[in-house]
């Protein structure tokens, strides 16, 4: 048996149930906080290429001294360096902080929009973070598609795109809207998990006769 449409149900209900006990995303595990729409836009932005274990404590650190667009503001770029240091690419990322605090101030008044597209008006927010605020900060539908999403997607045969950005759009077309939420988290979790970029541990996989992967590998 292989990928079609009409297996999406029961793939996505498999890997529900393969991936329920694995540790969550940083940024759910956020959300689940209840923390501000600010504060999972900024614990997103730090996300990248970062681990998940660093951005949660790096997040919850920096949100002890500031948690709000203008108290980023305030915090010297030395200052805010030093704090988000261990996510790596911290001057960049310092740099981001920054601007994107003081776009919100001044072109939302220190709201964080609640739609892709407006999300997507800040530079240095692009397609995977807006997608993540809009579901984890506002519950509204979106895509999120990351490293894993991209990669796991191809590998079980839901899209056949090249980057992150046609693998969202195919997804909008292919994927039932009900699972658009929650995608990103069961992928991420299989992906660090099980579906890993290298020798992926499909003996421990409960889809392989859907996977597209799989079965070329196999045969």
């Amino acid at each position: 048996m292989e990928f079609t449409i009409n297996n999406i149900d029961t793939i996505i209900i498999k890997l529900r149930e393969l991936t329920e006990n694995f540790v969550i995303p940083s940024v759910t595990s956020m959300a689940l906080d209840k923390v501000s729409p600010f504060e999972i836009l900024i614990s997103t932005l730090l996300s990248l290429r970062t681990k998940d274990e660093t951005t949660y404590e790096v997040s919850l650190k920096l949100f002890e001294i500031a948690n709000t667009p203008q108290k980023i503001l305030n915090i010297t770029d030395k200052e805010l360096q030093k704090i988000i240091f261990k996510t790596g690419f911290y001057r960049n990322k310092a740099k981001t902080l920054k601007h994107v605090s003081q776009e919100i101030i001044n072109k939302y008044d220190g709201n964080v929009p609640d739609s892709i597209e407006e999300l997507l008006t800040i530079n240095g927010i692009g397609r995977k973070t807006a997608n993540l605020v809009v579901i984890k900060a506002y519950n509204k539908p979106g895509i999120c598609v990351d490293t894993h999403v991209h990669r796991i997607s191809n590998r079980i045969g839901f899209v056949n795109t090249k980057n992150a950005d046609k693998t969202e759009f195919a997804l909008r077309k292919t994927l039932p809207k009900k699972y658009w939420c929650e995608i990103n988290d069961i992928l991420v979790k299989h992906g660090q998990n099980i579906c890993r970029p290298i020798s992926p541990k499909c003996n421990l996989c409960n889809i392989t006769q859907y996977c597209k992967h799989f079965l070329i590998e196999k045969n």
